[in-house]
């Protein structure tokens, strides 16, 4: 039986809170939004860098995670977003105005531009961002890799 997004919650939180109590980290987790699109927890205390670990790779793996538990409990379950001290936050924001300046480069140049490689949250997120964007065209690459590239190009 599906559950509810509350449920969910409750669930992807005590998962989390066992996951890092078992690694030894001191931390508290609070619930920023929860509904039936996306559940979006933030981690914070003193062993937050190690929590978060190489440019996010660690909190990637936490949020890919969770959101594999989520569905084991509801096919349509919500996305499942994971921060640690705002990490994500300022992540997301300098992945986007790197792909809006791109954006611009490929507009003014008419060469297409390709990002890094980055794993599906991220990608969603570039799609998105630059949709609304008139003249502008994204692709990701194709391929069963977890990170992928968006090259972005002139509208066709």
């Amino acid at each position: 039986m599906d559950k509810r997004p509350e449920q969910i919650n409750d669930i992807i939180v005590d998962f989390a809170n066992s996951i890092l109590n078992s690694l030894g980290f001191e931390h508290e987790i609070s619930t920023e939004k929860c509904s039936a699109e996306e559940i979006s927890l933030m981690i914070s205390g003193p062993d937050s860098r190690f929590i978060i670990g190489d440019g996010g790779s660690r909190l990637d793996d936490l949020q890919y995670l969770l959101n594999r538990i989520a569905v084991l409990h509801a096919q349509d379950a919500p996305r499942v977003r994971v921060d640690c001290d705002h990490y994500r936050d300022h992540l997301e924001k300098r992945v986007v105005a790197t792909a809006r300046q791109k954006a611009e480069q490929v507009l003014s140049t008419g060469r297409p531009q390709t990002l890094k490689p980055l794993n599906a949250y991220f990608r969603r997120l570039v799609h998105s961002a630059l949709a609304d964007m008139p003249g502008v065209a994204t692709k990701s690459e194709e391929g069963d890799s977890r990170y992928k590239r968006i090259t972005i190009s002139r509208e066709a």
